[in-house]
């Protein structure tokens, strides 16, 4: 089963790794913090290696962001998401994994959901 792993993030603080830059994670110590990068590079080279992973990214801040609607044939392209939203996607991982429950550990595994929210939904396959 393939899962997006999403990542949300606050867009004033915006960076990443995000954990790194919320207000909680540039209070933690270097210790801390170094052991939270070292959790997030063990979790991708162990998923990697696993054959799980198939893409993880950063995405670029919000205010990069454009949205288009096409209403009645006519496009409206405007600026970025819903500014007034206190997260926003930061970053996906996209997994293929056996279970529900190894997507929910993955997720729980990136060092963003002890911060923000990690989004797990599952990918629909086209047949």
């Amino acid at each position: 089963m393939k899962y997006l792993l999403l990542i949300h993030s606050n867009p004033i603080t915006w960076g990443h790794p995000s954990f790194l830059n919320t207000e909680e994670g540039k209070k933690l110590p270097k210790k801390a913090r170094d052991a939270l990068a070292d959790q997030l590079n063990n979790l991708l080279t162990e998923i990697h290696e696993s054959g799980e992973l198939i893409n993880a990214v950063p995405l670029d801040p919000p205010a990069k962001t454009r949205v288009v609607r096409v209403r009645e044939g006519v496009r409206a392209t405007t600026d970025g998401p819903y500014s007034e939203a206190k997260e926003q996607l930061a970053g996906v991982f996209l997994i293929d994994v056996k279970t529900p429950e190894r997507a929910e550990e993955i997720a729980a595994t990136i060092p963003e959901s002890q911060f923000v929210a990690v989004e797990v939904r599952p990918v629909s396959v086209f047949d």
